[in-house]
Order: C-alpha cells, then structure tokens, then sequence
C-alpha cells in the first residue's frame, strides 16, 4: 500500500463535474482576470470568514507584499517575524524594502514567542507578522497587546491556516491586514497560483487593491505605480466549488490529526503543541524526531511519504545573508529545522493508512 503525502487526485474526484462545468462557464462569459468570479469569490470568502474587506491577488506572496506596501511600509522600516517559516514570508517584507527582524519559536507550538517580540523592537519597526504555521494560530492576543503598546502593524501570515480559529475567532481576523495562500497544496487550494489577502477598513483593502492590479482607479486612470499581483477568473472559480466543501474537509482534517495524536501517544517524538484556545486546520501534520533521516529512510522504504516544513531556517539562507545572522541566532527554529517531519495528511486519508505510518514511525524514531 502506496501512502501518499498529499493525494490531490482524491479530492479532484469529489468535485471533477463541477469544476469542469464552472471552468467552462468562465471560458464562455470571457472573463479571465478580475472579473464577476473573482468578485463572487472574494464576497463568499469574505462573508466566510466574516471579514469586510477583501482582495483576491496572484497568490500568498503578493498578497504579504501588498498588505504591506498598502500599510505604507517600505525601505528603511522592520518588521518583525519568525525565521521558521517558508521564505515567502521574508520575501514578502524584502520587496517592500523593508527589513525582516527575526524572533525565535515557542519550543511547542513552533509559532512566534509572544515573549521575544518587545526586545525585537526599534523605532524602525512598523509591523508584526506573525505566521500561523501548519494551519495552528498563532497566540495573537499576546500579539496584538504588544503591537497596540507600540503602535504597530499586524499583519496575520495565514497562507496555511484557512478556517483556523482562536478562542472562537477566525485567524485573519485579528490583525490590521492578512493574507492567504492557494497554492494547489493548501487546505484550500486553486489549480495554480492565487492568494488573498483581508484589512480591518476600506482604505487598505483599497490601496492593496489598485497597487495589485497597476494603481489604477479607473481602466486608463492610474493613480499609483502599482504592479500587476491580479487573481484571473478560472482560479477562483475553481476557489469557488472547492469553498462548498472547504469546512467538511477541515473538520476531516481534524479527525485525522486527532487519531494520529491517539496512537502516537508515548512515541519516542515530539508532537507539536496546539496553542492553547486554538482549533487548528492542520494543513501539516509535524513530529520532531532526533533521527530523521532514519526515520524518513525507512518510511519511503515502506512506500510513505513524508515532506520536510520547512529544513532551513530563513536566517539561515543564502538569499538573506545581508542580514547578517549566523548558526545559534535562533536557536529553537534551528533545532526544529532539523527535527521536524511531516506525515501524510488530507481530508480522505484513511484509518488503515494512518494506523500503517504510526506504525513505522514508532519502529524507528527516537527523540
């Protein structure tokens, strides 16, 4: 028995028909780029979630970038985030011209600790960006307080985190501005590229709008130098079909990570820790292990797949070598850099399948 990472073919079946259908629809009406099916979904994503404002865009790092550069930062300003994360998160912040400042991750939820951020602070920070990593929230009550002590931005990175609440409340609604990620992989995910991003008020979302699809306020009229960050029609049609199903998926998700927590219960591993009040999507499903490529070895031999999220802290990356940092900065994310796997997980993995991978990996991994 072949156990896949991800299995997007599975999901595909489910929703073949209608998708199809829909794609066809756009490609009679024409409409390829922010056009009516890029409105309709943002209203329904939007309604969803409860937000006011919203803007579809090409995908989750654009959608960092304009929430930014739609908040007025730019070159010389900091904004402080966590070095275990995807490096679409520091791309983000650089394209502004702002500079990325690190803090390290809370040892058990691996999201930012909330206790690190003050001494983070310069009258060069303008913003926190805090990522909801692995579809688990972020503790953003503690985020907030310190953001509104100092007068910052907050903006919620929840490229994997759709539908994730905290204490009762959707993730991206926390924050000044948030942004998403449909990448095909996602919890949510269109057959390409395309994000989106929310604000707290009408004057962001509107900015981030124009400076995503060429500054303009009319068709020849331009009021900003903007760039052309635009979400087309046919993902977000396929964005629509998948949104009827989006909360049966995550509630499987749940499921699924609820029984490997079960069975994996006094493993020689770590699990990561849910923030306390959250109810997390699990976009990714993490172990820590002291042996992991042993433990990697020998599940692919027994036909598992497994991904590594993520293996090299961004302090750590040759893109970002200007900023100086070095080996033992941020010492957390570089352990779990090199501890971290994540086992199969999606919406319709099996029982029997979920059964087989706890039980290699409780035949090797060691903490």
């Amino acid at each position: 028995m072949v156990i896949q990472f991800v299995d997007l073919a599975v999901q595909i079946d489910q929703i073949r028909e209608r998708v199809l259908k829909k794609m066809a629809e756009i490609v009679d009406s024409r409409s390829f780029i922010r056009g009516r099916y890029v409105d309709e979904f943002a209203e329904a994503f939007c309604r969803m979630h409860g937000a006011q404002h919203g803007v579809g865009c090409s995908n989750g790092t654009s959608a960092i970038f304009l929430a930014l550069a739609a908040l007025g930062i730019g070159e010389g300003d900091e904004v402080i985030t966590v070095p275990h994360t995807f490096m679409a998160t520091a791309e983000g912040i650089c394209h502004t011209g702002a500079k990325p400042v690190f803090v390290d991750v809370d040892e058990h939820t691996l999201n930012m600790d909330v206790s690190k951020i003050e001494g983070a602070i310069t009258d060069r920070t303008k913003a926190i960006l805090p990522v909801h990593l692995y579809g688990n929230p972020a503790q953003m009550n503690g985020i907030m307080a310190i953001a509104k002590r100092h007068g910052l931005y907050v903006v919620e990175d929840a490229a994997q985190a759709h539908f994730a609440k905290l204490d009762g409340q959707f993730v991206g609604s926390f924050g000044h501005m948030a942004t998403f990620s449909f990448y095909p992989g996602k919890n949510l995910g269109a057959f390409g590229d395309a994000g989106f991003l929310f604000a707290q008020n009408a004057e962001f979302a509107e900015t981030a709008r124009k400076l995503g699809d060429h500054g303009r306020s009319s068709k020849y009229e331009h009021d900003l130098l903007g760039y052309n960050h635009r979400m087309d029609d046919l993902q977000a049609g396929v964005l629509s079909v998948k949104l009827d199903h989006i909360m049966d998926w995550t509630q499987a998700r749940r499921s699924r990570a609820a029984l490997y927590r079960s069975m994996l219960s006094g493993a020689p591993l770590k699990l990561v820790t849910p923030t306390e009040g959250a109810e997390p999507v699990y976009h990714l499903f993490v172990i820590r292990v002291a042996n992991r490529k042993e433990v990697i070895d020998h599940l692919r031999s027994r036909d598992i797949a497994t991904g590594i999220h993520y293996p090299v802290p961004l302090h750590l990356q040759p893109a970002l070598a200007d900023l100086g940092h070095t080996e033992g900065d941020f010492p957390i994310s570089e352990r779990a850099a090199s501890q971290v796997i994540s086992l199969p997980m999606y919406a319709e993995l099996s029982g029997e399948s979920i059964e087989k991978v706890v039980e290699e990996v409780r035949a090797v991994a060691r903490i």
